[in-house]
């Protein structure tokens, strides 16, 4: 059979009239290196240019009638673009009436030459050197971290792996939920139960022959992830691809993903777009962490990619968290995930203090319950204590001392605040100093301070704890781990470290605070950080929350904080929030974003609400949906947006050309809208 003669092509823009495949006439002389996924070199009829691209089908014949332009050049003979990967981008793209290019660069690295040609002499081995590694096999470990009776439903009946693939049936989708103690997985070399727990997991699917995805939200759950991986599994078969990582590096683990052999590919968000033979695992930790946001167009949540990769593929899936988001809460209550839940003795109970007062001298100065004081004391006897705060800094925010309204910054209306012990305010937002400030409601020319940040904690708890070692860690200055002893961590949330044996006890400031800020998902935010500071404390230790009362803080000391899920979520479908209804926010010009809302005024199940000011010449609207309306609004924003990218702008005589600003942006299933954007968390 003769060589197929006609690519389609996927053009490298971001541009949506060019969001589809265009045919090129393959020439004889690069017949054989012409395959799907390979990078290539096309023309544009318009002034001779070229545009990379990426050849995702190949046919012996094409749907265009007339004459096809020739292919320029194939870059290289490596298919970097796998076809399930391209099945789930275009899919992903879609549903966020998104561009497909913009995913597949967060899908494919950029190119390194050297780092390529290397690999490529590599797959030219013998199959002998390539059977011997593939002998060399891992065997499945045993499951720690969480009980067993909880995890009965993600192991297979009489084994002791996943139920992987479809060759085997449908692979299970579990939601795993727990706030287990640390674990000790080499001498001195401790790290949060949950993770170890999705490293044996992925071991054990490698070890029944197939590949695993797990993604994880930031470098510090990373690092665990891969020192746990590293003690069962050689390095060859672990692949690390995070945006962290120098370009070579990174380059040689995503090519390591395209050999036919199994891998456990461990990373951010980029992951689960991996490619990954044989994919028998997709795992995601924390889904609700706000890192798992993708920023950039068309901003795909790594939970929506995770959904798509299983389905396409038919493996299992594990959505594993000390705390439930609503969104898997939503997926469990339509029985599409299995709950899985520690048992009796494997639940963390967190102890509310709202009602307790301080009477203790020491606790006063602390700022504490006695009950808090007490058992911080008691514990600081047998080793570190972690006290989580809600801001970094000093005194995170200032106030008019006459008025009391927020101080701001002259130069951007960012709150103004102090970040250390001495230092000059100064703008949390822009960092300009604070000089000559006055108040722009009263004019006052004094503020006073508001609130106190890690610095400040930790200052006024050394002096209530005389003889203990303090340490402070926060987004300025992160530990990965901290000292053992009598040593209190003060650290934000996100930012707590690690200790040998879990803490003796964990102090969980600044709650009522936390709870106050402006967001639709703030009650599940503060949870989730809660619970994740409670799962680094020993298993006997007590773990105390300040300032929280009611049906919160009942959930937490009852031990089932997916009781806080499943409330939000309720009152969200009363108030048609998501993840109840899906969100499109729509930002553009008046012109614009009437027409985009218009076109969809037929469609039943869909609402607006806005549009607002945005800032000069520029709106936004949001747009709610039923999921069941999820394609059909897509596919009509989709159409909006390339009528507003196609239309002819007028020049001005004699004006200079300026960069051509789109008329219309979408974005689906974004919070931001919700958000209030002066009271969103520094860490």
């Amino acid at each position: 059979m003769p060589p197929a003669a006609i690519a389609r092509v996927l053009l490298d823009s971001p541009l949506p009239q060019l969001d589809r495949l265009f045919d090129y006439r393959i020439p004889e002389r690069w017949r054989e290196q012409a395959v799907p996924g390979v990078r290539v070199l096309v023309p544009l009829r318009s002034a001779g240019r070229q545009a990379k691209g990426f050849i995702v089908e190949v046919a012996d014949e094409g749907g265009f009638e007339g004459v096809l332009s020739e292919l320029d050049e194939v870059v290289s003979p490596a298919p970097v673009l796998d076809a399930a990967v391209w099945r789930v981008v275009r899919r992903a793209a879609d549903r966020a009436a998104g561009v497909a290019s913009d995913l597949v660069r967060l899908a494919v690295p950029p190119r390194q030459v050297r780092v390529e040609k290397a690999w490529l002499a590599r797959r030219a081995e013998s199959p002998a050197a390539a059977s011997a590694r593939e002998a060399e096999r891992p065997s499945a470990p045993a499951i720690t971290g969480y009980a067993p009776e909880a995890l009965a439903a993600v192991l297979r009946p009489g084994g002791d792996v996943l139920d992987t693939g479809p060759e085997e049936g449908e692979g299970r989708r579990v939601a795993l939920t727990g706030i287990p103690a640390p674990v000790e997985i080499a001498p001195g070399v401790w790290v949060p139960a949950a993770l170890r727990t999705l490293a044996e997991l992925a071991v054990a699917t490698l070890a029944a022959g197939r590949s695993a995805l797990v993604s994880v939200p930031d470098y510090r759950d990373l690092d665990h992830l891969a020192a746990c991986l590293a003690l069962l599994v050689a390095a060859d078969d672990i692949a690390r691809i995070d945006a962290t990582q120098p370009a070579g590096e990174r380059y040689r683990a995503f090519l390591r993903t395209l050999e036919p052999r199994p891998v456990i590919v461990i990373g951010n968000r980029s992951a689960l777009l991996a490619p990954a033979p044989a994919l028998g695992l997709v795992a995601l930790w924390d889904d609700g962490d706000g890192l798992h946001a993708e920023p950039h167009a068309p901003g795909i949540h790594s939970r929506d990619l995770a959904l798509l990769r299983q389905e396409e593929a038919g493996c299992s899936l594990v959505l594993a968290a000390h705390a439930r988001s609503t969104d898997v809460q939503r997926l469990v209550e339509l029985g599409w995930l299995t709950a899985v839940e520690p048992l009796g003795r494997w639940r963390r109970r967190i102890t509310p203090t709202a009602q307790q007062t301080a009477t203790d001298a020491g606790a006063m100065r602390a700022r504490i319950p006695s009950t808090a004081w007490r058992a911080v004391s008691d514990a600081l006897q047998h080793g570190p204590v972690l006290v989580q705060v809600a801001r970094p800094g000093y005194a995170p925010r200032l106030a008019c001392a006459d008025c009391g309204e927020t101080a701001r910054c002259t130069a951007c209306r960012g709150p103004l605040g102090v970040a250390r012990v001495g230092a000059a305010a100064s703008c949390r937002w822009c960092g300009a100093l604070a000089v000559a400030w006055r108040c722009a409601t009263c004019q006052g020319e004094r503020w006073r301070t508001v609130g106190r940040g890690s610095a400040r904690t930790a200052d006024e708890l050394g002096r209530a704890f005389p003889g203990a070692r303090v340490v402070v860690s926060d987004g300025a200055t992160p530990l990965q781990s901290a000292p053992g002893g009598r040593t209190l961590v003060v650290a934000t949330r996100g930012a707590e470290p690690v200790v040998a044996g879990g803490y003796r006890a964990v102090l969980l400031l600044d709650g009522e605070s936390m709870l106050a800020r402006e967001s639709l998902r703030v009650v599940e935010d503060c949870v989730r950080w809660w619970c994740n500071a409670a799962a680094l404390a020993a298993p006997e230790a007590p773990v105390l929350l300040v300032g929280v009362g009611g049906a919160v803080a009942t959930a937490l000391a009852t031990g089932h904080p997916e009781r806080v899920a499943a409330a939000e979520l309720a009152d969200r479908r009363l108030l048609r929030f998501p993840p109840a209804v899906r969100v499109a926010a729509l930002a553009g010009t008046p012109e614009a974003v009437a027409r985009a809302t218009t076109a969809l005024d037929d469609l039943d199940g869909v609402d607006v609400l806005g549009p607002i000011e945005l800032d000069e010449g520029r709106v936004r609207a949001i747009v709610r949906l039923d999921y069941a309306r999820g394609a059909e609004v897509a596919t009509r924003l989709k159409a909006e947006l390339v009528r507003g990218a196609t239309a002819r702008v007028p020049r001005v005589p004699g004006a200079p050309p300026r960069r051509r600003v789109p008329a219309l942006r979408v974005r689906f299933d974004d919070s931001e809208p919700f958000d209030d954007p002066g009271q969103r968390p520094v860490g």
